[in-house]
């Protein structure tokens, strides 16, 4: 289990903001320093983690990792730029609405089978839903956000797998969960 303390946050948290004015002003990225600011051993776990944009309150970007293939500093400098220039719903982020954004960091668990959807807890579990070639992934906090119980978070990740709503309840369906921590600019 990680676990990350004020400092750590607020270290992840203002080098995603640097990612995104540096690529934004010099299209660089910024160099992740392990041997000082991010020498903490927890910064050297490889862990799924998500950047997750919002403007005036509304959703601006979301790209993430699902699985630890980085460390967690290199994952967020890598979904930063993700998230402010590559998410495929949004143009890419503009130098004027720098000010304007918050970001929220996820960083996630492994991820681990559903046998039954009883397992489920709302605003601890994240989903994620494949039949065939599709997928989707919810992170724990939409469910949250939008008040669905578990029946609905499973039909809202169907929806974001381009699937049927009742596709969760299909022989083939693989349905996983995740647990995140999840840390934003506005706390």
């Amino acid at each position: 289990m990680i676990v990350l303390n004020d400092e750590q946050k607020i270290k992840l948290l203002t080098l995603a903001r640097k990612t995104i004015e540096e690529y934004l002003n010099k299209r660089t990225l910024p160099k992740v320093d392990f041997n000082n600011e991010f020498n903490d051993e927890v910064f050297k776990q490889k862990c799924g983690a998500f950047v997750t944009l919002h403007k005036n309150g509304a959703l601006r970007g979301c790209i993430g990792y699902v699985k630890g293939i980085k460390t967690i500093p290199e994952a967020v400098v890598d979904m930063a730029k993700a998230s402010a220039f590559e998410d495929p719903r949004f143009e890419p982020l503009t130098k004027s609405e720098l000010d304007k954004i918050d970001i929220e960091i996820s960083i996630l668990t492994p991820i681990e089978p559903v046998n039954d959807i009883s397992e489920i807890v709302i605003g601890r579990d994240g989903l994620i839903i494949s039949s065939g070639f599709r997928s989707g992934l919810l992170l724990p906090q939409v469910a949250t956000e939008y008040g669905w119980d578990v029946k609905t978070f499973l039909e809202h990740t169907c929806y974001k797998a381009g699937l049927p709503s009742d596709a969760w309840k299909w022989n083939n369906t693989k349905i996983e969960k995740f647990s995140a921590i999840v840390f934003s600019e506005k706390e």
